[in-house]
């Protein structure tokens, strides 16, 4: 018996050898060209803590995946809910209509935006020609607005399905419990129901919040030079400076980001399930 589990354990041989080659060498490499380049030492790190340009853009970074981790919260739990008590076939339609733009690429989807938020776009003329709520066209691209909403399209979808997931195994019943006791829905929704759903709202906030930190292409067609994010300043200092160092640590703060907000939500669904 002992001697067919050490023959099984050859099967993970592969995917140790590709997680090895394509993960552990890479992130190892960065971390060795953040403290070697142009010279041994941490002036890299330095400069990010000290340049004002790469502060704003840390800032920038954590701020519109903050905001994106809320928007999408806020978009996301009355489709999860409606998804999860909905009828068999309102439920199929709902899950069709969240996984379609898993459909198109990403950078289609951004292209679409710009053309509907610029100024003389679908969303102004509508709000300008059609509705009349307001005179002039207003301002959605090349801004902080247009980053929020291009960024929470893409990563909406990555909300709703875990949250989906949780709320779909709710047992109903303890709603019902808590209604037949004399909890009013507003009560009965914050003590019995939201709580029950945090494992979902966790594990989608932890997805939206991680893949905003590393994101390029909406911020980079959608946003302006205020809202740059660490992904553009990756790209810059690469392929505009060859500064391979600073683009190395600023590419380890980002790793040391995503680790401590997977630690965060990790440590959260512990204390959670004590």
């Amino acid at each position: 018996m002992p001697e067919a589990r050490d023959a099984r354990g050859w099967l993970v041989t592969p995917a140790i050898l590709i997680v090895g080659i394509l993960f552990a060498y890479p992130v190892a490499a960065l971390l060795v060209t953040s403290v070697t380049s142009p010279r041994l030492g941490l002036q890299n790190f330095v400069t990010l803590v000290t340049v004002p340009v790469y502060l704003k853009a840390l800032g920038n970074t954590v701020v519109i995946s903050g905001s994106v981790t809320l928007l999408c919260a806020f978009l996301a739990y009355p489709i999860a809910y409606t998804m999860a008590h909905a009828s068999r076939r309102l439920r199929r339609l709902l899950v069709f209509v969240v996984l379609v733009p898993f459909w198109s690429s990403l950078l289609v989807r951004t292209f679409a935006w710009m053309v509907l938020l610029q100024k003389r776009g679908l969303v102004n003329k509508t709000l300008v020609d059609y509705l009349g709520l307001i005179e002039t066209p207003l301002t959605l691209i090349y801004n902080r607005t247009g980053v929020l909403i291009g960024m929470s399209h893409v990563l909406l979808p990555f909300m709703i399905l875990p949250l989906y997931s949780v709320l779909s195994r709710i047992d109903p019943s303890l709603s019902s419990a808590a209604a037949s006791l004399g909890a009013p829905p507003v009560r009965n929704f914050l003590r019995v129901y939201l709580p029950l759903s945090l494992p979902g709202l966790l594990a989608g906030s932890l997805l939206v919040f991680v893949m905003g930190l590393g994101y390029y292409i909406t911020p980079a067609l959608l946003g302006g030079p205020s809202d740059t994010m660490i992904a553009q300043l990756i790209e810059m200092q690469v392929a505009d400076f060859g500064n391979w160092g600073l683009a190395a640590a600023l590419s380890v703060v980002l790793l040391a980001g995503t680790i401590t907000a997977l630690l965060f939500v990790n440590k959260s669904l512990i204390a959670g399930a004590r």
